[in-house]
């Protein structure tokens, strides 16, 4: 069975990311407001009504904003760990609420998502696989390093949301404290545009579709320079590298090895946060 995959905001100021078929979906994060989060999925013909539930990477706010609001207007279930719904700002009704646990699926409908542990400065953080019967879409973002787990899991991909937060250059020679240096670039920090070049080159898998480089730093980072490090090396593989601004065009991901713009993007207004 084939997926729809889509950024609807990918970067410091809000992380949402829309995988589905025919029937339903999931998000991944919701980090953007519920009418944000409405009003782009309506423009790309996407309907909030297919989407079943909301899985949680992580309690920062860039990832769990539009949760309360999304899931009071819509009533969507939320997979959480204990340990990140602790740490969060989430009011979620408790019937909502629901946990998963390392390698352990979750049937969606017709998806099954399968969450895995990461490396990330936060509670319990989780990256996230989800499926049809033959297509696999990795979520892999706020990463420190590509520990075996990430590296099992992209292996499986035939499309990917893969983190590429900073360029070393710029954030060495940025204004950013030596302290939040360390962290973004320690182990537990985020993926660097070179640590995401050399996941790709040492573990592409043989039926990886489309790239979506993902999360980029506003101060230190920019898409022009994230384009010029992956498209020599692309070979078959799409690059797209998503917006912290606007959503991304919807992708068909097939199980044939092939992919396509499922619906032709219209302009969306741009999203002016931090």
């Amino acid at each position: 069975m084939s997926l729809f995959i889509c950024s609807i905001n990918s970067g410091s100021n809000a992380n949402c990311y829309y995988v589905g078929n025919h029937d339903e979906a999931v998000l991944i994060d919701a980090g953007l407001s519920c009418r944000e989060t409405e009003k782009r999925m309506k423009l790309l013909g996407l309907a909030m009504d297919k989407v079943k539930a909301i899985f949680v990477s992580h309690e920062h706010t860039d990832h769990i904003n539009g949760i309360n609001s999304l899931c009071k207007k819509h009533k969507l279930p939320v997979y959480i760990t204990p340990s990140t719904h602790k740490q969060s700002s989430l009011y979620v009704e408790k019937e909502l609420i629901n946990r998963f646990e390392h390698n352990k699926p979750v049937t969606i409908g017709n998806l099954t998502v399968t969450p895995f542990t990461k490396y990330h400065d936060a509670a319990d953080p989780y990256s996230f696989l989800v499926s049809s019967k033959t297509v696999n879409i990795g979520v892999i973002t706020d990463i420190g390093h590509a520990c075996k787990e990430v590296i099992k899991a992209f292996k499986k991909c035939d499309a990917v949301f893969l983190e590429s937060n900073y360029c070393e250059d710029m954030l060495t020679n940025g204004n950013y404290p030596y302290h939040l240096k360390k962290r973004i670039s320690s182990d537990e920090g985020h993926l660097s545009n070179t640590q995401a070049l050399e996941l790709f080159l040492k573990h592409k898998p043989k039926q990886l579709q489309l790239l979506i480089l993902s999360h980029l730093s506003q101060n230190n980072n920019k898409p022009e320079i994230v384009e010029s490090l992956f498209t020599p090396h692309a070979g078959n593989v799409k690059i797209v590298v998503a917006s912290r601004y606007a959503a991304s065009e919807v992708f068909y991901v097939e199980a044939n090895g092939k992919f396509t713009p499922a619906i032709k993007k219209r302009p969306i207004e741009q999203l002016k946060l931090f």
